[in-house]
């Protein structure tokens, strides 16, 4: 393409080597703007530098995409009560996918069938262990296909049930007693669980609690305010330890 086209000449240095020769001011506005335009997009969009959480996708036949609105009013919440400037649309990542180390946050949910492949369970690991952090939100039933798979991911690790005490239950909003109860489901207390990685919580796995259904809509479940501002408030604090590591 160099010989073809005579602007380039056949030099690297090409046109803007030829311009400074017969114009050196020319040649300098020249040089000027393409370094200011290199720098132009080099520069992160504003959508781009903010932070984005993502939901998990798997295989195995659950619904990975229940509570459509949960992660949007989740995030909203989050940004208006505390400022923390994340990206209002959440995304959608493949479990095996390398755009998983995009997500410093990842919220799984579903009532059924959880499958991973050696390969998803490995990039999973992989994942957690680089760094990023893992909430499972019970939505009724998952439980018994859920820990199973975690435990291909993590064959050393069981989940523990967190303390009261732990972090998690006390950022910005207080709640001494763990886990508010959000829906019924068998009249349970809420659990909260954890497996923990070289000293770091790298996945939350809330149960009999169904914090993503009190995230959706309020004409979804018809939720009162009290029971949603306890589900958006915990779910801040979930969003807020993980960004506040």
């Amino acid at each position: 393409m160099i010989k073809r086209n005579p602007l380039w000449g056949k030099e690297s240095g090409g046109v803007r080597a030829v311009a400074i020769k017969r114009n050196p001011l020319r040649g300098m506005l020249l040089v000027c703007h393409l370094l200011a335009l290199a720098a132009l997009l080099c520069l992160p969009s504003a959508a781009a530098a903010q932070p984005q959480i993502a939901l998990l996708k798997y295989g195995g036949g659950g619904d990975w995409y229940a509570n459509p609105t949960s992660l949007p009013n989740l995030i909203a919440f989050c940004n208006a009560d505390q400022q923390m400037g994340l990206n209002p649309t959440p995304a959608t990542v493949d479990v095996g996918s390398a755009e998983l180390f995009n997500y410093p946050f990842v919220h799984m949910t579903g009532h059924g069938n959880v499958v991973f492949s050696d390969a998803e369970a490995q990039n999973l690991r992989n994942y957690l262990i680089a760094g990023g952090f893992l909430h499972i939100d019970d939505n009724y039933g998952l439980r018994e296909f859920v820990v199973p798979q975690m435990k291909k991911v993590f064959p050393e690790l069981d989940f523990v049930e967190l303390p009261f005490s732990h972090p998690i239950y006390h950022q910005k909003y207080q709640f001494p007693n763990g886990l508010p109860k959000i829906h019924e489901h068998d009249n349970l207390p809420p659990k909260g669980y954890g497996l923990v990685w070289e000293g770091r919580l790298v996945c939350f796995f809330t149960w009999e609690c169904d914090l993503g259904d009190g995230w959706e809509d309020q004409d979804v479940h018809n939720d009162s305010q009290a029971t949603r501002q306890k589900a958006l408030r915990m779910g801040s604090n979930i969003v807020r330890y993980v960004f506040g590591e």
